[in-house]
């Protein structure tokens, strides 16, 4: 296993200095991407996975195609992360009561558990990309994000 960040040869400032602002976001998100998949390898989850979990975890039960629509990938793909999920017994699929015709994914017991242990756990993993920062540069980051985001 890697360390949580990766090691840079050169100076990641200087490396950021010729990059366009949105290539320089890109970089750092590619840096928290990674930090998330290093930190989800201790519990053999995929960020795909945990995406998913984190979902039904929030919302409870639901039909595959509103799980895909949640995730933003396609069908197909949320069938291969639910085929996953159900082959290390962290969700289960089940009739839909109200169209029996419709198929249910819901977490199990294990599933709710580990959702709830990684949950609880790797904010602080990811959260370390911001480390380098002083408080107020954190605090003006995240007002910037949320301008960005409105």
């Amino acid at each position: 296993m890697g360390t949580l960040f990766p090691v840079h040869e050169t100076d990641p400032e200087a490396d950021v200095a010729g990059e366009s602002l949105a290539e320089a976001f890109r970089s750092v998100a590619r840096l928290i991407r990674q930090a998330s998949a290093e930190s989800l390898a201790r519990w053999d989850v995929t960020p795909s996975q945990f995406r998913a979990l984190r979902i039904l975890l929030r919302d409870g039960a639901m039909r595959p195609s509103e799980l895909s629509e949640h995730l933003r990938i396609a069908p197909r793909s949320a069938t291969e992360v639910l085929d996953s999920l159900e082959t290390k017994g962290l969700i289960e699929r089940g009739p839909d009561p109200h169209d029996r015709r419709a198929t249910l994914v819901a977490l199990t017991e294990p599933g709710v558990r580990l959702g709830a242990s990684i949950n609880a756990a790797r904010g602080n993993d990811t959260e370390r990309v911001f480390d380098r920062l002083s408080p107020a540069d954190r605090e003006h980051l995240a007002r910037i994000l949320r301008r960005l985001l409105e």
